[in-house]
């Protein structure tokens, strides 16, 4: 979710989520979780989405999530970061349950 901010406001990153000392990390990490949100956008816009596009939002959600719940739970990180864990961890079982049941939205599939 804050992926896009600091590229927008990295005061008001700052001010939501707490200081940081490598604003280049941040930059960083918040470009590639915007190429993996472009990639599950382009991945999931098919008559038939593909294991890899699957696999690729069940297991960068489910990291993202461990790391958020790790590294807040030990105070390192802010604990705004247990929202954003328990979003991912939402996308985590959406992609399963789509993966085990498939497009609930159009029967005929």
């Amino acid at each position: 979710m804050t992926a896009l901010l600091p590229f927008f406001s990295l005061r008001t990153f700052i001010a939501v989520t707490g200081p940081k000392t490598d604003v280049w990390l941040v930059k960083t990490v918040g470009a590639l979780l915007v190429v993996i949100g472009i990639a599950l956008i382009v991945g999931s816009n098919s008559e038939e989405i593909k294991p890899n596009t699957i696999c690729l939002g069940v297991f960068s959600a489910l990291a993202l999530a461990l790391i958020d719940i790790y590294y807040a739970l030990r105070k390192i990180i802010s604990k705004i970061y247990l929202g954003e864990a328990v979003v991912e961890l939402i996308f985590v079982f959406l992609w399963i349950g789509f993966l085990c049941f498939g497009n609930l939205t159009n029967p005929s599939r």
